[in-house]
């Protein structure tokens, strides 16, 4: 599993509306075009697609929620991602864990791992008071 973290002084509560809504991705995640299926609130289950680049549709089925904290999905047949809210002192974290078979895993994190970095840090950003 690769990890990423962001830290923010804003609100668990602000991180957690931005992290999983999906209408709200493209404000921070701007490679991030759009996203069906998924519905207004990430929930269980569901299952859609997400527009990368504004071309390519991806397949993605939310498999965990525990509102308000952490969300996770299956991207294609085998990435799987965590999405973290972790409440602190003055603020919060934001977490994104990557989970992929063998050197999938590696590639990704190398090819993927700085965009997830700089989206991170853009929504820490964009709920800071």
């Amino acid at each position: 599993m690769r990890t990423w973290t962001a830290d923010s002084a804003g609100s668990p509560e602000a991180a957690w509306t931005l992290f999983s809504r999906p209408r709200e991705w493209s404000a921070w995640a701007p490679h991030v075009r759009g996203a069906w299926g998924l519905g207004d609130e990430v929930t269980v289950g569901a299952a859609g697609a997400v527009r990368l680049l504004g071309v390519v549709p991806v397949p993605v089925r939310v498999l965990a929620v525990t509102p308000g904290r952490a969300w996770s999905w299956r991207v294609g047949a085998v990435v799987e991602a965590d999405h973290r809210v972790e409440p602190r002192d003055g603020g919060c974290r934001v977490a994104f864990d990557l989970r992929a078979p063998g050197p999938a895993e590696a590639a990704l994190a190398a090819a993927y791992g700085p965009v997830i970095a700089l989206t991170l840090r853009r929504l820490a950003r964009a709920i800071e008071p």
